[in-house]
């Protein structure tokens, strides 16, 4: 099989979905190359929470937050930490990102249909000093239907581009090969796989069933990152986060394997920062996976007692959505790749959310009806189902039962019940007042001044060990892979760059294969890996269209 066109785009994840809908709108002809069935267009994006980083948004100052383009560089700044020669387009990226998340991000989405959940989240909340890693304010955007809805008018304008014949979708088009002439990228090669109808996120078959040949005068690369492909992970895994776990979930189907970053190497693009990876230490395994060692990402509030393998207390300011990759770091540091949450039934109701479409129906299917559950007594539906049929669940009506549940799950750790119990009833001691020097507790009481926190994401503080809060639960958390924060290098047109510093002619990478142009630096403040699709796709996609 072969063609041509005005540009190629490798990947129908949102990144790929962005830039060949700029290519289209631009009146040029774009064949778009997935090597998964048609099942998984979308990508990533269709799985996600569809949460988005806004600057000083109507959405936040409603809420009553006070938010400014420079508080938000002083965030990012302190979160990513930039400190190699590598990072010369990546510091770009992160200011340009910056001026679209505080400029034209909500009005470009906006027109497009996108709509926000009014209460805006509170994500990496740092803890530490006005300088440090984190968010100063809440910035994370909840898109009105979660991911589904933010693909929405990328499909639209791809499927119009379809019907009016500006643009090919080839779905089981594995590329190969980028077919470079005279020192330009002028097309791709690869395999036609067999035709599967694996649903959305199963492996599929690699049986081939053909060949095929594409030629255009722009290639860009969105195949996505290497969270699916634990190997990969452990071969970038960074020294300074210690050793790799040795047991780990993934939060991606396996198909995103970060294959196509080897074959634009071979090709001449740079990676860059490879060892920058972003990756949760919430995870559960999911009753009903559909991928290989699927697993969720519990999205904590800050109230959950925080326990290591052994029963000791996490240090401050590791708290639950504070430091990921500072809880990632401890965590190892233990010799162990698991930890607990303790908390009562009062706090999973209020406080446990899932990350994913799939474990949000509510936000997902734009339910006002389901959604007016989440101010009423009880957990949301899915967080109810992972504590009836999750096995990273203990449930029991006192404390000694509690720890003996969380033993049976880990008989591989010597978990101290003697400090299990000293860590919490210690915690409730300092409930007496309300003051007191525990900093979650500070922490917690400072949450509660946000309007959003206090309406539907903080719990009252209260003592774990109260009946009237119960019953105690436990949670095995494990290490869930997710994002690759390091990729091709490119400019801040997209065009991938060479050893030498210079474009390779042809060829533009975007999203994660990209790192998201790396302007996240080592950390994320989240809600900026959509948004680092949307954005580095519509750069690609503009640059690739001329």
């Amino acid at each position: 099989m072969n063609g041509s066109s005005d540009a190629i785009v490798i990947g129908a994840g949102l990144a790929g979905l962005v830039a060949a809908a700029e290519v289209a709108d631009a009146g040029k002809r774009v064949t778009i190359l997935e090597q998964e069935p048609e099942a998984n267009l979308g990508g990533q994006a269709w799985w996600s929470f569809g949460g988005l980083f806004l600057v000083d948004s109507p959405e936040q100052r409603r809420m009553g937050i006070r938010d400014s383009l420079d508080l938000a560089r002083q965030d990012w700044a302190g979160t990513a930490g930039f400190d190699r020669e590598e990072d010369l387009w990546p510091r770009r990226w992160a200011e340009a990102y910056l001026d679209f998340a505080a400029g034209e991000k909500r009005a470009w989405l906006r027109e497009r249909g996108v709509r926000f959940f009014p209460v805006v989240g509170w994500a990496e909340r740092g803890g530490y000093i006005a300088t440090g890693h984190g968010n100063s304010v809440p910035r994370f955007h909840i898109v009105w239907g979660t991911g589904p809805a933010l693909l929405e008018p990328f499909l639209r304008a791809v499927r119009t581009g379809v019907e009016q014949g500006r643009v090919t979708l080839a779905f089981r088009h594995r590329v190969d090969e980028l077919v470079v002439e005279a020192g330009a990228v002028v097309g791709v090669r690869g395999t036609v796989l067999r035709e599967d109808g694996a649903a959305r996120g199963e492996p599929s078959s690699r049986e081939p069933a053909g060949e095929f040949e594409f030629r255009a005068g722009a290639v860009i690369v969105a195949s996505g990152g290497i969270g699916g492909n634990p190997d990969l992970v452990r071969q970038n895994w960074p020294e300074r986060l210690g050793t790799p776990p040795r047991r780990m979930l993934t939060g991606v189907p396996a198909h995103v394997d970060g294959r196509m970053l080897g074959i634009a190497e071979r090709t001449g693009a740079r990676l860059i920062n490879t060892d920058r990876m972003w990756h949760y230490v919430e995870g559960i395994r999911n009753h009903s996976p559909v991928w290989p060692a699927h697993g969720i990402r519990i999205l904590p509030g800050p109230s959950s007692v925080w326990l290591d393998a052994t029963g000791k207390r996490l240090p401050v300011p590791l708290f639950p959505g504070f430091d990921t990759l500072g809880t990632l770091e401890h965590i190892l540091g233990t010799g162990h790749d698991h930890s607990w949450f303790v908390l009562t039934q009062r706090i999973i109701e209020k406080e446990f959310a899932l990350s994913g479409s799939e474990q949000n129906p509510d936000l997902t299917g734009k339910s006002l009806r389901l959604l007016a559950r989440r101010v009423l007594p009880g957990a949301p539906g899915p967080v109810e189902a992972f504590k009836e049929h999750g096995e990273d669940f203990v449930v029991a009506k006192d404390l000694d039962e509690l720890i003996e549940g969380m033993r049976r799950l880990s008989p591989e750790a010597a978990l101290d019940a003697g400090r299990v119990r000293g860590e919490i009833e210690a915690r409730d001691r300092e409930l007496a007042n309300r003051f007191g020097k525990d900093a979650q507790l500070t922490a917690i009481s400072g949450a509660r001044r946000y309007r959003g926190d206090r309406l539907i994401r903080v719990a009252s503080p209260h003592r774990i060990l109260d009946p009237k809060a119960g019953p105690l639960i436990a949670v095995k958390l494990h290490i869930l892979t997710r994002k690759t924060l390091g990729g091709i290098e490119t400019d801040l047109s997209g065009r991938a760059i060479g050893p030498d510093g210079r474009p390779v002619p042809g060829l533009y990478a975007a999203g994660e294969a990209s790192g998201f142009g790396g302007m996240h630096g080592y950390r994320s403040l989240e809600g900026t890996f959509l948004g680092g699709c949307l954005f580095t796709g519509r750069q690609a996609g503009r640059a690739a269209a001329g």
